[in-house]
This record gives C-alpha cells, structure tokens and sequence, in this order.
C-alpha cells in the first residue's frame, strides 16, 4: 500500500540518502540530475503517491485568499456566494485560510481599481474576481501574472485574462434555455415583458447581458411573431417607485400575462402581483433566494433558473486550495448546471458542495 511506502525505502531502492529523497519529494534545491533521475524513477517503480493532505497539514502555514464581489444587499445572488466561501473556509480550516472579502461597486470603475489596489496591497495568496469591464479588470490581471499570483473569475467569463479557473453559467445557453421555458407558457401571446434592472442605460452585469443575447436568440428563431416589451426599473428604486411603475405598466398592457426578469429580482414582480392579487400575470426569474423562492411558493413566479451561487462561492475557494495548497492540476472552465425550479420541486433544492 502506497501509505506504507517510508522515505527510506525510496532512499534504499534508489541508492541515495534519505535527504536527497526528502529534497525531490519536495521539490528543493540541491539535488543532482543523476540522483533526481534515481529517485524518480524509484517512485515510479513503486507507485508510490504522495500524501499531500498530510504534507500539506506539515509545513503549518497559513493561507490567504481575496474575494472582489460587488456591494449587494441581502437577498441578492451575491449573497449566496458569500455564503459558499465561508462554508469552504470552515471546510479546510485544519489548512488556516482565511478570505478577505473586497466591495466594489457595479458601475463604478474607480471603485473596482481602489478594491484591487487594496488587494494588491495585502498580497494574498490566490484571488477570486467577479470581473467588471475586460480592460480594466485586464490592468489587475495582469499585474496578477506579474507577480504569479493565481486567480479564478466568477460569474463572467473572460478567457483573454487566462484565469486559474472560472465558475458560472454559459449565459448563451442559460438565457435560450429561459426562453424555451417561458414559451411553454406563453405560445399564445403576442406579447411578452422583458424587466430589465438598469443603471445610466446598461444592465446590472456581462453575464444578465450574454443571457439576453441567448434568450433574443431563441425568439428570433421560434417566435418572431412575438414581441418582447421591456421594462426599465432603476437599479436603486424603492418599493413605492416599482409597484407605482409596474401599475402603469400592466394598465397600459393588458395583454401581457407572461414576463421574465434575466436577473435575481423576479421578487419585485412578484410580490407586486400578489400585493395586487394579479393572479393572471406570471413572472420567471434566475436565482433560489428567498425571497423569489417565496414568490414561486406562493405561485406569482412561474420558474427559476438556479446557478449554484452557494457551490460557485465553495468550489471557487476549494479550487485555490487545491491549486496552491495541494499543487494539483484543476478543472480550467467549470459551467454551472441550469437547473429549473418550480413550486413542486424548490424544497428539494439543496445547497451541494463539488
């Protein structure tokens, strides 16, 4: 068994000391070519495989890892993959990592490149980056392979950056599956409604906007007799100001009985129409929160398309741990499932970790 094979007995196989064993193993200087090439071929006639948990548990030093996420409230995405992360740093707490958790905001460049300085600053081990605009998260980047320090984008994915990892949803496909999905509802209606959150004219991420390509896609292909309407709700808008708009707007659309929110606020829909007891207004949304997951309960929301934001925070943190603790090869490009939930199957949604 691999577990019983002892240094000195690579040493003795291969006719050299146990330090010269000791220093390949671990990768050390001082080592010649000729007794590097003795012991590696020793371990390959042994099959031998290192314990790296043990190994790794051995050296005692500790880890950090930064995060740079955008400013959210509670009931957002966001917060379930803040969520992830600090199940993932209980998991490997034997390992001592620790993250340190950057806000940026959104839309505001300055913002992102005061959080990466900050970052840079503190010269973390390994980095998790829900990227803004690719040339000014490209600067970051690449003072991140200057210094060799390794990190994985969450959410968007930008292969030009050559992260370590990404974690998230194809959006193409997500949004064609969307509105595959919502067609099963509304073949019949020649109109449906597109809520879009906005702030000075974009939606509120790459990823909402991929997803709209995929699900225009979709319509243009199967339903292009239909028109989509869209609505623009202010990203930072209070209660009274959305239900004041979507009064106005299903007053002036009585025809539109099916709607689909690319975003994780289906709820402000949702609750709307069962404030306003709507019951013949369905709306379909992205994202198990709690508050869209009681809107579904509660039948104002149709579907939800859940990504797995809690599995994205623990696998991005579990994938560093891997790479720079353990030293093995990782998975470079890791897509989300796109799940459907429903009324019927949402209390069978779990939380799972890779």
């Amino acid at each position: 068994m691999t577990d019983k094979i002892r240094i000195k007995d690579i040493a003795q196989r291969a006719g050299v000391s146990v330090g010269t064993v000791d220093r390949v193993l671990h990768d050390r200087p001082n080592v010649s070519k000729p007794a590097r090439e003795k012991v590696e071929k020793a371990l390959k006639e042994m099959n031998y495989q290192p314990n790296v948990y043990a190994s790794a548990l051995a050296y005692n030093r500790s880890y950090t890892f930064s995060l740079l996420i955008p400013k959210h409230e509670s009931e957002a995405y966001w917060e379930e993959i803040e969520q992830g992360v600090r199940k993932a740093i209980e998991a490997r707490r034997d390992f001592h990592i620790d993250v340190e958790f950057l806000y940026y905001h959104r839309f505001d460049n300055q913002s992102f490149i005061d959080a990466y300085t900050k970052c840079l600053d503190s010269n973390p081990d390994g980095i998790i980056i829900v990227p803004i605009e690719l040339e000014v998260t490209r600067v970051f980047t690449n003072q991140l392979h200057d210094r060799q320090i390794p990190f994985i984008l969450l959410d968007s994915y930008m292969p030009d950056l050559k992260p370590l990892s990404f974690f998230g949803q194809d959006s193409f496909c997500s949004g064609y599956f969307a509105a595959r999905m919502l067609m099963l509802l509304a073949y019949n209606d020649s109109e449906i409604l597109l809520v879009k959150q906005m702030k000075n004219g974009r939606v509120t991420s790459k990823q909402q906007a991929n997803r709209e390509v995929g699900f225009r896609h979709y319509m243009h292909d199967h339903f292009p007799g239909t028109e989509i309407i869209e609505l623009h709700l202010p990203f930072y808008g209070s209660r009274s100001e959305y239900d004041a708009m979507l009064r106005t707007f299903f007053a002036e659309h009585p025809h539109i009985h099916n709607c689909i929110s690319l975003n994780s606020k289906a709820h402000i829909v949702g609750e709307f129409l069962l404030r306003n007891n709507k019951r013949d207004v369905q709306i379909m949304g992205y994202d198990m929160v709690a508050k869209n997951a009681e809107c579904l309960r509660e039948g104002s929301i149709s579907f939800l398309i859940a990504q797995h934001g809690y599995q994205q925070g623990y696998s991005c943190v579990d994938t560093l741990f891997k790479a720079i603790v353990l030293k093995k090869k990782v998975q470079p490009v890791n897509y989300m499932p796109i799940e459907l939930l429903t009324k019927e199957n949402v209390d069978f949604y779990r939380r799972t970790q890779l």
